[in-house]
Order: structure tokens, then sequence, then C-alpha cells
């Protein structure tokens, strides 16, 4: 039998194969991963964790994450754009992070130009969204195959191009198209995944952020 890209669970449900049924990755799977998010520092959060986890794998950053919250502020904005070079150098201190010069770096580069981004526009969730694809761009089937094949999307090429333009570091195509996947702007749950529909229903009733300047 072909490979479905689908695991069944002890609760007996099926879900997409990657968590692996680890706890911690599951419980992302099945809470977080795929649902809309529109709030400017979970957003900036998940674009800083997503550019960390360049040539790592997510469970990496997964299981870091509350000691990458404490090391950048809770990912506040506005906090994060003050930081400077004592702040590098605690970070690169710091064994419960990724101690990488260059990704540190640019988490604080890019909290400056959210920073200015929000200060233009109203919202950085706001710019983000205008990126999301058209149902019509998108795969008439999400299964193990289509995501294999697609690891990123013409959305978020250009997404990865706009905030480029704006100054951001560390958010290439692929990178932007893994946030796009976590912050619900597509739902890549696999067809027959439990948590597909609960991420349809959550998109349907969710309210898009715009920005508030043209």
């Amino acid at each position: 039998m072909a490979d479905d890209g689908l695991i069944m669970g002890e609760d007996g449900k099926t879900r997409c194969f990657w968590h692996g049924n680890l706890p911690d990755y599951l419980a992302y799977h099945d809470n977080e991963w795929g649902y809309p998010v529109g709030d400017d520092t979970r957003l900036f959060e998940k674009m800083c964790l997503e550019g960390f986890q360049s040539g790592l794998s997510w469970l990496t950053i997964l299981r870091k994450r509350e000691n990458f919250r404490k090391a950048f502020a809770g990912f506040e904005i506005d906090k994060v754009a003050e930081f400077g070079d004592a702040d590098v150098e605690r970070m690169l201190g710091d064994a419960g992070i990724v101690r990488h010069r260059g990704k540190i770096e640019a988490a604080i580069n890019n909290a400056k130009a959210a920073r200015k981004l929000i200060a233009e526009t109203g919202s950085f969730a706001g710019f983000l969204w205008q990126f999301e694809p058209d149902p019509s761009m998108r795969p008439k089937r999400i299964d193990k195959a289509t995501l294999m094949a697609n690891p990123t999307a013409p959305a978020s090429v250009n997404l990865s191009k706009a905030l480029k333009k704006r100054g951001f570091r560390f958010v290439g195509p692929t990178t932007m198209y893994a946030l796009m996947q976590a912050m619900g702007m597509v739902n890549d749950h696999i067809e027959g995944c439990c948590v597909r529909d609960a991420c349809l229903e959550a998109r349907a009733s969710f309210d898009k952020p715009f920005p508030k300047l043209a």
C-alpha cells in the first residue's frame, strides 16, 4: 500500500505523519500548526523560530521554544528591536537556544524592520496576511506526495521578496512557506488527518487582519 502520510495515534485517530506521535510534537500538531494567527507578537515569534529552524529539525526548535522566549523577551517586537551587542553576546552564551550569531542578529534586525513596518501599515499581521494564496492556486488535494514536492508556493516567494525589500533577513521562500503553514495561512494537514477540518473551521471564522494604511 502506498504511504499516504497518515499515522494512527493511541487514541485511534489518524494524523499527519511528521510528529511521530511524540507527545510534545503531537500537541503542537493538534493545537497550533495550521490554525490561523493574527497577533503580531505570536507571528513575529513564529517568523523568528522558523528562521532559527533553517538547517535543523523543527522538533529541536520546539523543545527550545521556552528558552527562546526568555532570551528574546517574549518576542515582543519593540523590546527585541532595542537589543544590542550585549544581548547578542548574552544569547551566544545561552546553551538553551540555538547559538548562531547570524540568526540571532537577523532576529534583532527583523524586529527593527517589523517595528518600522507596523509604524507604516499599522499591523505586522495584516502585512503578512495579504499574501494568503487564493484557493484556486492551492493543490486540489493535500497528501504526502504534494507536501514533499511543494516546499514553496508562489505566495511564499512573493512574501519573501516583499520582506527582503523591507530589510528582513533569513526569510527565504522555503522558510516563509513554513511560516505560512504554521500560522494557518495555508492548511497543509493531510487529507484524512483528524485536525484538518478543525483548521478549516478555524480559518472560516477567523477575522483576517488587514494593513490599516495603504
